[in-house]
């Protein structure tokens, strides 16, 4: 409706809240998280430098062509590979990044009710995979740079052992649902 980007908002909103408040802006600094701030700003980066290099348009031709009419194939692929991308990539970013080589498939794709295959193979691999590193999700890192300021470090590996069998388990579960549901 204004036309502006949520981040003007979001900022312009912060400012309001601080002035409104007579909050010391030296105090508010200091409980924000740097490092996951940091870290975001970095993989919105990275996949930045993805999407406009054409990496992402490559695979999703690829993805289109690799495919052809075999969709439970493509449904497949779909769910495990975001799972495992997901799993060393925070979901967020990977899903912006990917949606559009999904868009290109369910496009090529006659039955709509394939297409919805394909979309929930995808959301499920994401979000199955946040569970598998402690980077795949933002709710992970905020949640350990929490626990690590509270004095309870858990450690990329600790929280990997537990994560990559919930991952594993939930997104087995999930091909099944796919398969049973859309094929």
């Amino acid at each position: 409706m204004l036309h502006l980007d949520p981040a003007i908002v979001a900022l312009v909103g912060a400012g309001v809240m601080l002035l409104v408040t007579r909050a010391d802006v030296s105090d508010v600094l200091a409980e924000v998280e740097w490092p996951t701030l940091t870290f975001f700003l970095g993989l919105f980066v990275m996949v930045a430098g993805l999407v406009h290099t054409g990496v992402i348009e490559t695979v999703g031709t690829w993805a289109v062509s690799a495919f052809g009419d075999n969709y439970f194939a493509a449904a497949t692929a779909l769910l495990f590979g975001s799972s495992v991308l997901g799993a060393f990539f925070d979901n967020i970013p990977y899903v912006a990044t990917m949606t559009p080589v999904v868009e290109g498939m369910v496009a090529e794709i006659p039955d709509t009710g394939t297409g919805r295959a394909l979309w929930w193979s995808f959301a499920l691999g994401a979000d199955f995979g946040g569970n598998g590193t402690a980077v795949a999700a933002s709710a992970n890192v905020v949640a350990l740079g929490i626990a690590a300021r509270a004095g309870h470090r858990i450690s990329f590996w600790q929280f990997t052992r537990y994560g990559i069998v919930v991952t594993l388990v939930s997104t087995a579960m999930a091909w099944g649902y796919v398969w049973l549901r859309y094929f």
